[in-house]
């Protein structure tokens, strides 16, 4: 069953080159209601931890400097149907291959520093939020 929550996080590149208030102000007209946000800074380890499930593959190293370079801002997005509106949202994780209009379209530049995470299932977007936001433990 779905449910109207999802995780999102915009990824250092996103802080980096500015695009904060954008990609919430498209959040935002997507119909989404933002819940929960923070701005936070992941260590090399607790970038490790969110990321363990692609612990052993080629780009888990990568993924993890990446993640622990700069700031991130964590949000709980509601929406009906949130995970899958969101996926749609945010476009396919290369950019040159996302859709017209979508946040990885519009602010990535690359597949590695792609601007956005979004949850993948409605079970992840509850381990994701509650990561990062305690309060949620009920997601």
């Amino acid at each position: 069953m779905a449910t109207n929550r999802t995780f999102t996080m915009i990824k250092p590149d996103g802080v980096e080159n500015d695009h904060i208030g954008a990609i919430l102000n498209d959040i935002t007209k997507g119909g989404f209601k933002i819940i929960a946000l923070k701005y936070t800074k992941l260590t090399a380890e607790t970038a490790g931890e969110f990321y363990a499930v692609h612990k052993g593959r080629p780009f888990y190293n990568d993924l993890v400097s990446f993640m622990s370079s700069g700031p991130i801002v964590a949000a709980i997005l509601e929406k009906d149907n949130a995970v899958e509106d969101f996926r749609t949202l945010i476009g396919a994780t290369d950019p040159a291959k996302a859709d017209a209009g979508t946040l990885r379209n519009k602010y990535a530049k690359s597949i590695e520093a792609n601007t956005v995470h979004g949850s993948d299932s409605d079970e992840n977007a509850a381990i994701e939020g509650n990561f990062f936001f305690s309060q949620f433990e009920r997601f």
